[in-house]
């Protein structure tokens, strides 16, 4: 499975694998429970993973910097249910977020997503698309909102 056919879609828990696109939405299997079903773009937004960055004191960085510090560092990651315990492990793990703007809500999203990647052997990479190319199918998915809740959409 390819990480730069997972996305988030709002209204829906945890990640999704981009099976197809349609006019009016995409057909999407859910990484945990595996569950195929079409999803509405005029009710939901689509946020591909690649396209996600975090905030931080210095540029934004892309999610997948983020997820590589969380997959390299020896901390052990904590659950996602207590706020506390994710904040501390990410100024262990990413001293550089910034913390002002990115909620502990969107920590705990990271801390799942990063779970759920991981037993789904996912490998968390960019993929090298040419934009000039014209990009790929899931580039006919409905364009989200700029901002994901502390997280920024890349514009490109």
């Amino acid at each position: 499975m390819e990480y730069g056919k997972i996305i988030s879609v709002t209204g829906l828990g945890g990640l999704f694998e981009l099976v197809g696109s349609k006019k009016d939405g995409a057909i999407v299997r859910s990484l945990e429970d595996k569950t195929t079903k079409f999803v509405a773009s005029r009710v939901h937004n689509f946020s591909h993973l690649e396209s996600i960055e975090v905030y931080t004191v210095r540029d934004n960085v892309n999610l997948v910097e983020v997820l590589t510090a969380m997959q390299d560092s020896s901390e052990p990651v904590p659950t996602d249910k207590d706020g506390n315990a994710v904040k501390a492990y990410f100024q262990k793990v990413y001293p550089d977020m910034d913390f002002e703007r990115v909620y502990a809500s969107d920590m705990k999203k990271m801390v799942k997503w990063y779970s759920v990647l991981k037993a789904n052997n996912v490998e968390i990479k960019l993929s090298h698309v040419d934009e000039e190319e014209g990009g790929e199918q899931a580039e006919e998915v409905t364009e989200p909102d700029t901002q994901v809740a502390g997280v920024e959409k890349t514009e490109g």
